[in-house]
């Protein structure tokens, strides 16, 4: 270990005038290449297909690294690299089971939606079960991506605020603002570039911090062996066991099944393949994304092994320096940058790159949602110009709902990572086994997906909560040892002097827990397994209930509304037609492939 200041109680600064100039910048850029994309395709920003898919003309490597930056913001920016320390290197496991979503998103979800020619998913969701289930598919979606958008703006806000002083209205506002006003005014195609342009900056935050690291530590060598020696390595573990929080199989079973519910039926991020040129271009853009959560993910995870090396010995958590897990890496970042100015404005920068791709994100969909499901049968005699300034005020009001939910967001106590995936796994888990029920099990009636939702929603909500009550002891989640033996003289002490003024006393790591057996191992399950849980009680209810009330024939469910239908070449060539500009097989306008062109 070197010898440093490093996890001592000596004062560190917070952020400089350079530190700050450099978050600016990137605010800038960001709200520059916005416009740009605005203005430079306003002339053909006519309608709402310009507006929500852009034209549904993009390619693969930008809508791609979209699909990464949208899932990659502040909350994984902060989480991912704290859980890497907590629990070791196996949560790269997490990308396995990001590998395995993006395969059967690309093979199995992609050419039934994308030949549909739908701007929402929910339009989907009205061809095979009715106006009901649209209505409540948009209901949920707004509900949860409101919930969900609120986490990602607050929780860094508060985070930054604990362990730096930055003024947390400040960076909400600023963020909020600043992404709304580029997607109010650019539309999908903004969303996308700025996207772009904020996944580099991430990366480049992550590499700051890794090298820095290294080179404190005394090289990647010596962060490796303390690392192994603090049983950091720990890719062997495959504990069935569902109560841990991160195992092989939490991530390849609960793991794959959450990021399915986000990737293969989720608004915000189906919007994005969608406005691809063709299928093809729909399924490069998931691999596109792919890599690029491999580079990301894995880029954070070792900043997380980075940072135990430089505490293995200090932990400031155990310390009293930090109170929360979640302040892990501003802490870092402060203390390993202390003498190099501008390098913490690039991790703030970094952090809120990806605020800002995901609430973006989360703007257009919902407006697109909200526009398509809701507003859209009331204005048939609205021209398109109109549907577009109706559009951009939609994006406006979400823009502002969102920092509005993010100002009320204290109320939340989960981990900002858990939190996230919490919410996305309650209201996305029971959405998912709606779309497998509806694409892959013709059989499926509108009584038996209705019980489905109606049983597997309220179990997972009922989890969610009791976990949140009476969550798991940190020992049967599995998080590893650490020490604060080289710095337990400054624990329970108070430094003004230091950044964010006080210590922390933290309670024991290992405590007795809530109960023993019977609901509480329930409660104790694995946030990972929330939606799995979700998903699986839906088709399992569905399907049941389905046969016991009469099953759906299938040569009254209208065609490409299935997987299955997509072999039948004469249907395939109903849904596809061949333009006069291009050699591309392009979808026919969504109105053709309703219930009236077939029936």
């Amino acid at each position: 270990m070197m010898e440093s200041s490093v996890g001592s109680d000596t004062k560190r600064p917070g952020f400089s005038i350079g530190d700050y100039a450099v978050f600016t910048a990137m605010l800038a850029v960001s709200m520059s290449v916005g416009l740009y994309q605005a203005l430079k395709k306003a002339p053909r920003q006519t309608n709402m297909d310009d507006f929500f898919t852009g034209g549904r003309s993009m390619s693969a490597v930008p809508v791609g690294l979209s699909l990464c930056a949208s899932f990659m913001s502040a909350v994984q920016v902060l989480g991912v690299p704290s859980e890497a320390y907590r629990y070791g290197l196996k949560f790269l496991y997490m990308c396995v089971g990001q590998s395995i979503n993006s395969i059967i998103t690309a093979l199995f979800f992609v050419p039934v939606l994308y030949r549909l020619k739908i701007t929402s998913t929910n339009q989907y969701l009205r061809k095979r079960f009715g106006r009901g289930m649209q209505l409540l598919g948009c209901v949920q979606f707004l509900i949860a991506t409101l919930l969900y958008t609120g986490v990602v703006i607050y929780a860094p806000a508060l985070i930054l605020n604990q362990a730096t002083g930055l003024n947390m209205w400040a960076s909400l506002f600023s963020t909020g603002l600043v992404c709304t006003v580029y997607t109010t005014i650019g539309g999908m195609k903004a969303v996308i570039w700025t996207d772009v342009f904020q996944i580099v900056v991430m990366l480049s935050g992550f590499i700051a911090i890794f090298i820095q690291g290294t080179i404190l530590v005394g090289g990647p060598a010596k962060v490796f062996e303390i690392a192994n020696n603090g049983s950091r390595f720990n890719f062997n573990d495959f504990d069935v066991d569902p109560r841990k929080r991160y195992t092989f199989w939490s991530f390849i079973v609960g793991g794959t099944l959450v990021w399915l519910s986000m990737y293969a039926v989720n608004q915000a991020q189906v919007q994005r393949y969608i406005s691809c040129k063709s299928e093809r271009e729909a399924q490069w853009a998931l691999l596109v994304n792919q890599l690029g959560l491999w580079l990301v993910v894995g880029s954070a995870a070792l900043c997380g092994i980075a940072m135990f090396a430089l505490y293995s010995t200090c932990d400031p958590l155990e310390a009293g320096h930090i109170s929360t897990p979640d302040q892990y890496v501003p802490y870092l970042v402060l203390d390993i940058f202390r003498d190099h100015p501008g390098f913490p404005g690039l991790f703030l920068a970094c952090a809120y790159s990806g605020t800002l791709s995901t609430v973006s994100t989360s703007i257009n969909a919902m407006a697109a949602v909200t526009m398509e499901d809701l507003l859209k049968t009331h204005l048939t005699n609205t021209s398109e110009r109109g549907l577009v300034l109706i559009s951009k005020a939609l994006s406006l009001f979400y823009g502002l709902a969102c920092i509005t939910v993010a100002a009320l967001s204290s109320l939340f106590e989960w981990g900002v990572l858990q939190g996230s995936f919490t919410v996305m796994g309650v209201v996305s888990g029971p959405l998912l086994g709606t779309f497998i029920l509806g694409i892959f099990v013709p059989a499926t009636n509108k009584t038996g997906v209705f019980s489905g939702v109606a049983v597997g929603f309220c179990i997972s909500v009922w989890l969610a909560i009791g976990s949140t009550l009476y969550p798991p002891t940190p020992q049967m989640m599995g998080v590893l040892p650490a020490s604060a033996e080289h710095c337990l003289s400054i624990i329970n002490t108070t430094d003004n002097n230091r950044t964010g003024g006080i210590h922390y006393t933290r309670p024991p790591l290992y405590s007795e827990p809530y109960g023993s057996g019977g609901v509480h191992d329930f409660y104790s399950m694995s946030y990972l397994y929330f939606g799995a849980l979700a998903t699986t009680i839906v088709v399992s209810v569905g399907v049941a209930v389905s046969y016991a009330t009469g099953p759906t024939k299938r040569s009254s469910i209208s065609p490409g509304l299935l997987f299955w239908d997509l072999e039948n070449k004469t249907i395939e060539a109903k849904l596809m037609v061949q333009t006069p500009q291009s050699t591309n097989l392009r979808p026919v306008d969504g109105l053709k492939v309703d219930e009236e062109a077939f029936l």
